[in-house]
């Protein structure tokens, strides 16, 4: 960190580990959701833990995710503008969330009040630990001492190689999201039809494919990266999951056996995700060839 020349701020739907991020003095704004009347998250809800978030949802609460406001935003990027120092912003995927807009906004007010300081956003395209991912090199990048001009470059050069690979266990979560019909989830769930996902360069969810059953659907992830991986020596894996740890386990240790220079990160899907995907979704991320 004594070599950054500028600061970096994202939001929760990173999921990356509140520890990486103290360590890596990121800033982070916090998204939010209501469940049950009861605001959780944000700047000023109530705290949950991962566990108990998803424990609601297999008892059946329905949570509703917000976007963060220009307001809300605004506070965290004059912060450092204040200071002196210019900010470079990883925010969630416009294809999945209003956020960006909202940095986009809180940016667009604060740069004409400190015309001296550097603000650029970055609409990731990412979701979960694939927009984790990119923070991740956002940092390695600005702590070898590179410009915010030079690390914003080189994100936007990277960001359509962060691959993401999903598969949820339930259908009904994706069904609530518009992202597949009634009858789809009905006659999937019956048939115990797993959907594989990616996330498109639009930043969007798309069904990939289906496959019969939760194992063949841990192994089409597998299959997914090891199509498009394009990994060096040292580049992170990224695994998150909806309260499903065990499984996760299992998929690292294959991973730790196939590439066994390359570190593999793992950490809960967050609510803000988790709201969308359900209990017991798996996703893996890496960098890739293309998407």
């Amino acid at each position: 960190m004594k070599n950054r020349k500028f600061d970096i701020l994202t939001d929760t739907s990173c999921d990356l580990s509140e520890e990486y991020l103290k360590t890596n003095d990121i800033d982070c704004v916090k998204l939010g959701f209501t469940m049950n009347n009861v605001n959780y998250g944000g700047e000023d809800g109530e705290k949950i833990s991962e566990k108990e978030f998803y424990e609601k949802l297999r008892n059946g609460e329905m949570p509703t995710t917000y976007q963060a406001t220009s307001e809300g935003i605004k506070s965290h990027l004059e912060t450092h503008l204040k200071n002196g120092r210019d900010v470079l912003a990883l925010s969630f995927s416009s294809g999945l969330s209003g956020t960006y807009g909202s940095y986009v906004v809180a940016a667009r007010e604060l740069q004409s009040k400190y015309p001296e300081r550097k603000i650029i956003v970055i609409d990731t395209l990412c979701a979960s630990m694939g927009q984790g991912l990119l923070v991740y090199y956002a940092v390695k990048k600005a702590d070898e001492g590179a410009t915010i001009e030079q690390t914003s470059d080189y994100l936007e050069d990277l960001k359509l190689h962060i691959c993401h690979h999903f598969t949820v266990d339930s259908l009904f979560h994706l069904m609530r999201g518009g992202r597949v019909s009634g009858v789809t989830a009905v006659v999937g769930s019956l048939l115990k039809i797993k959907p594989i996902m990616y996330v498109n360069d639009e930043g969007k969810l798309i069904v990939r494919h289906k496959v019969m059953g939760r194992k063949k659907a841990v192994s089409a992830l597998i299959e997914g990266m090891q199509e498009q991986a394009s990994l060096q020596k040292g580049d992170p894996i990224f695994i998150s999951h909806g309260d499903c740890e065990e499984e996760a386990l299992v998929l690292k240790r294959i991973l730790q056996e196939k590439y066994p220079e390359n570190e593999i990160w793992l950490n809960y899907i967050g609510a803000v995700i988790g709201s969308h995907s359900g209990a017991g979704t798996i996703a893996l991320f890496h960098v890739g060839k293309h998407r």
